[in-house]
């Protein structure tokens, strides 16, 4: 690899990777079994040698070997020396291991308050009522300054919210008890695909995913998906909040030399087919603006149907390993494919596609005017790193001596708006009851009065004098209390 170029492989010449054009994103597709996942481990490696950190989530377990030298096996170093790959070597790549269950990796964590209304009723799929009543929620906590750190503090507001409807009708408009029943119970799906896991303190910096060794590599970070994708609202609520988060914080850096970070998103077909549709509009939105921040976005799935048209579009960057095309939807899978190359007048694109063998793929990627480059068939190269899984001891060692180790390993649970809220209808119960108390004993003075005055026959002024008083004190206390009550709940 050149200071400037990522080695992808060999067809009629060296078929490489422009750096100054990888934030203009990629797609990488195929069949099971031909080969993306070594494609996606060797755009990685180049990558993280050209000083690039990268993202990607291993959704069956194969990715991690990336964090291990390679064994130096004879089939890899005769196909390295069949396409002149003379500096073909074996090494680890630094790695950083993520799990949102916090079980081979490092926990990720962000809160509610981060995760903001809009995204949560889009991820949730809430109604337009359920959105707009979470919206006045949030503005509520905000107001009062309660802290939305988990879901337990979502629910608590949720609750308080009902309770207090008439309250804040006024102010904002109805907010009906079935509405916030409705949004109940979606956070209950999402607290049992996981959410509880995810929502919480500390919460991810997005910069420890932009690391870079003391030798000026990139970390690649390893995201455990094999659990997580069977809970897709949840796999989607984490893809959402981590590309709004790079493209929120991170400033314009138009067209640089190489990209800040790249992005892979293994099986992306489960994220397109089990998100809900703001999701999938976020996303279309988010890769046509995210190229400006220096972060380039390469999506691998099976199938280029799988991605929608709007995104397909974005990609400029292809590699194409083997479809098959047994049945009429993958007959226009393959088509669709074709279609999307620059022809080579060498040979017929649609016909190539399922004639590829393993390890062998169709590449066409932007030259430095940010023109495709014409289709080739090209035997991509062997990785550097073990292809395949790792062994549990092996990512535990890899874990503990990882640059954030320590940091969100454990989990805090300050005080937010659970423990006030709590708290304050603790209070509201204390005072119903001195409420009471008062209001029985002030019926027990009122008919001793009026006990005391049959039998003298009236009623003194001074025995007027101190009834009225004490109904004054009596109002006046309670007046106090509500007041209280209220003034703490505006406070807030």
């Amino acid at each position: 690899m050149s200071d400037s170029t990522i080695f992808i492989g060999q067809s009629t010449k060296r078929e490489e990777l422009f750096l100054a054009m990888a934030n203009r994103h990629g797609l990488v597709t195929g069949a099971t079994g031909t080969g993306k996942t070594v494609t996606l481990q060797i755009l990685a490696e180049g990558f993280c040698d050209a000083g690039v950190p990268v993202f990607a989530a291993d959704v069956k377990g194969d990715l991690a070997g990336i964090a291990m030298e390679g064994e130096p096996k004879d089939a890899l170093i005769e196909r390295a020396k069949s396409m002149g790959f003379d500096d073909y070597g074996f090494e680890a790549i630094p790695t950083i291991f993520w799990d949102l269950f916090g079980l081979q990796g490092h926990p990720i964590r962000t809160t509610i308050s981060d995760m903001g209304p809009l995204m949560l009723s889009r991820l949730m799929g809430l109604t337009d009522a359920q959105e707009g009543a979470l919206n006045i929620a949030f503005k509520i906590a905000d107001q009062e300054g309660l802290a939305l750190l988990d879901l337990k503090d979502l629910r608590a507001l949720l609750k308080d919210l009902a309770e207090r409807g008439k309250e804040i009708t006024t102010e904002y408009g109805n907010v009906a008890a079935p509405t916030i029943g409705g949004i109940q119970r979606r956070l209950v799906v999402l607290e049992e695909q996981g959410g509880n896991h995810f929502f919480g303190e500390p919460a991810l910096d997005i910069h420890d995913f932009m690391r870079t060794t003391p030798g000026g590599k990139g970390y690649m970070n390893v995201l455990a998906a094999d659990k997580l994708i069977s809970s897709p609202q949840l796999y989607a609520t984490f893809l959402l909040w981590m590309m709004s988060e790079l493209f929120e914080r991170l400033p314009e850096v138009g067209d640089p030399e190489k990209p800040k970070m790249v992005f892979f998103f293994d099986e992306a077909h489960l994220l397109f087919s089990d998100a809900p549709a703001g999701l999938v509009q976020k996303i279309e939105q988010t890769v046509k603006l995210i190229r400006s921040k220096g972060i380039g976005i390469y999506f691998v799935t099976q199938n280029p149907l799988d991605v929608p048209e709007s995104v397909l579009a974005q990609m400029g960057n292809r590699i194409q390993h083997a479809l098959r095309a047994y049945t009429p939807r993958e007959a226009k899978a393959v088509a669709t494919a074709a279609s999307t190359f620059r022809p080579n007048p060498a040979f017929k694109t649609e016909e190539a596609i399922t004639q590829l063998g393993k390890g062998e793929a169709l590449v066409s990627v932007l030259d430095l005017k940010g023109v495709p480059s014409m289709v080739e068939r090209t035997m991509i190269r062997p990785p550097s790193s073990r292809m395949g899984p790792i062994t549990p001891e092996e990512r535990q060692k890899i874990i503990k001596n990882s640059p954030v180790y320590g940091s969100y390993e454990e989990s805090e649970d300050r005080e937010s708006a659970y423990e006030i809220l709590t708290k304050r209808a603790e209070e509201r119960g204390v005072a119903a009851e001195q409420q009471k108390a008062d209001q029985a004993a002030q019926k027990e003075a009122d008919q001793q009065a009026r006990a005391q005055g049959r039998t003298s026959g009236r009623e003194t002024a001074t025995d007027r004098f101190v009834k009225n008083m004490a109904s004054t004190a009596g109002r006046q206390i309670g007046n106090i209390i509500i007041r209280g009550i209220l003034g703490g709940l505006k406070k807030w």
